[in-house]
């Protein structure tokens, strides 16, 4: 069994620090939080939006036949969109010979505008801005700040503020934060043992920080909906219609399903994967041995490579193992090739339990050594007892945290677009 990629595209609960003295919480309104929306949207804009995103310059003609809209609705549409700036028309590119403004071409008008996208990392935050159609512009990568989670956060939010700072010819509209832990989409607060927050206000210091709308999503699930929203799709391939099982391992593991066009988000937050068994002999902080995420982790990799001496100090961390095993240590390569055995078989096992239509591999435990892909595949297809579908590795490759962060900054402007435009001008 062959892997193919897309084509361009309960540990114990560490005790919670109390703000330190002197140290002032912002108000829980202070920011204008809306719940991300992940999911293909029915709203008529948002077709049109989204068919302008995909193929633009398109004509209206073509916009109605690839939205199932009648061409009066699209025009409506569009007039709507470009009264609100949130489409151009193309004048220069109508055919000649031909009258009358519904034939002149339209498309996104992306270059006024940009969304802030923040990935809160166990050990690393990202911070990207992106285009209205998904594009990524610029980023730029922070160690997640240590301390009480406020202060924190306001860290995050001057480091994304000032590289704001470079893009002062583009307007604004939305900041998407994606994390891991529980999160209250709703009211933006996020519960997240690994780094010791409870009930932290994230969308209300980013979002209040930033002056901007913000919406704030557990991590996985967003990943998910990049793969939904923004992933050029290959032909025939459908990948709004049916199930999709999305498996993540990086220094965290996780899950999420997209259950015909929109991303399964439990109000309770996600269930875990962390302490799914393996087999292996490596001993978790919850006491057990062989937890899934204490042996597939960066970290674990990390401290195996260290025991046997593949790496020199912890400072070389995950890109040191994977150094050494690009530069032809036998020893580093078959420790990635051990992880690679473990994440087939713990894919295999989830694909059987969800029978999903397809499966979808990210993270860079799966996409950061290539030569270990194979040996997913090899694992997957030796303990998956159902019958194969469809097994990809993610098409972002080594950017699913940037896209991530990206699809939660522009989840409501795709899924509402009037709406959420009109949102804007009110901050």
């Amino acid at each position: 069994m062959t892997i193919t990629a897309l084509t361009s595209i309960t540990h114990p609960r560490p005790t919670v620090r109390r703000a330190p003295r002197g140290a002032v919480r912002r108000p829980a309104t202070s920011a204008q939080v809306v719940p991300p929306a992940l999911r293909i949207s029915d709203v008529p804009a948002a077709a049109v939006f989204r068919v302008a995103c995909a193929q633009g310059p398109i004509s209206r003609d073509t916009a109605a036949k690839a939205t199932g809209l009648s061409t009066a609705t699209v025009n409506r549409q569009v007039a709507a969109m470009l009264g609100e700036g949130l489409l151009r028309e193309r004048a220069d590119l109508t055919a000649s010979g031909v009258v009358g403004r519904p034939r002149v071409p339209f498309e996104v008008n992306h270059e006024p505008y940009l969304t802030v996208g923040v990935h809160i990392g166990a050990l690393v935050t990202g911070i990207v801005a992106g285009d209205l159609r998904g594009r990524i512009l610029g980023s730029v990568e922070i160690p997640t700040p240590s301390g009480h989670q406020d202060l924190a956060l306001a860290q995050i939010t001057r480091s994304a503020r000032l590289f704001l700072g470079r893009w002062h010819r583009r307007r604004p509209l939305w900041v998407g934060v994606a994390l891991g832990g529980r999160v209250d989409a709703a009211s933006g607060r996020v519960d997240h043992p690994r780094l010791g927050w409870s009930d932290a206000p994230v969308g209300d210091i980013i979002g209040g920080g930033l002056g901007l709308p913000v919406s704030v999503a557990g991590h996985v699930e967003a990943m998910a909906a990049s793969e939904l929203l923004l992933a050029p799709h290959r032909p025939g391939d459908n990948a709004n219609a049916g199930t999709s099982l999305y498996f993540y391992s990086r220094e965290t593991a996780g899950v999420a399903l997209t259950l015909d066009g929109r991303v399964h988000t439990p109000s309770s937050g996600p269930g875990s994967i962390a302490h799914l068994p393996t087999g292996s002999d490596v001993r978790c902080a919850c006491g057990a041995r062989g937890c899934l995420e204490a042996t597939v982790s960066d970290r674990a990799v990390t401290d195996a490579a260290l025991a046997a001496g593949i790496v020199d100090s912890r400072d070389a961390g995950i890109s040191g193992v994977y150094r050494a095993a690009s530069s032809g240590s036998l020893a580093a390569h078959e420790l990635l090739v051990e992880r690679a055995r473990v994440l087939g078989r713990t894919a295999a096992m989830l694909h059987d339990l969800f029978n999903p239509d397809r499966v979808i591999l990210g993270g860079q435990a799966f996409t950061e050594y290539p030569a270990a892909v194979p040996h997913v595949a090899e694992s997957f297809a030796r303990t998956s007892r159902l019958a194969r579908k469809d097994i990809r590795i993610t098409g972002f490759g080594n950017r699913v945290q940037e896209f991530a962060a990206g699809v939660v900054s522009l989840s409501a402007l795709h899924s509402d677009p009037l709406t959420s435009i009109r949102r804007t001008s009110v901050q």
